[in-house]
């Protein structure tokens, strides 16, 4: 543990200080774990494979919408859209809030 003079108040200070004990200016930026970089890119991966999902399964289903031929059929897919839709987006909404939790609870101390 050597000592460094702080670049604010010039004071000796530990070289593993996050911050100066004198003046208070931040020597070091902490970084995340492992684990906490690993839950950061999951949710981040999460979220777009929801998007993509999403995007996805509105262009199917106005693909499936175009094909039908009765009115019947067109209101009966539109209504499966708009269920199928609403159970992706709460999906995403509760692992967003989960993953976003943990993201949450791994960043780092100062």
């Amino acid at each position: 543990m050597a000592l460094i003079s702080c670049p604010e108040c010039q004071a000796s200070v530990s070289d593993t200080a996050m911050k100066c004990t004198h003046c208070g200016v931040q020597l070091r930026k902490p970084t995340r774990s492992i684990f906490g970089k690993l839950i950061k890119w999951t949710f981040i991966g999460f979220n777009a494979l929801m998007a993509l999902w999403l995007w996805a399964g509105m262009k199917a289903a106005s693909t499936a919408i175009d094909a039908t031929t009765s009115g019947a059929e067109q209101a009966g897919a539109a209504i499966g859209t708009g269920i199928g839709a609403a159970l992706v987006i709460t999906l995403w909404v509760a692992g967003a809030v989960i993953l976003g939790l943990f993201v949450m609870f791994t960043r780092p101390k100062s």
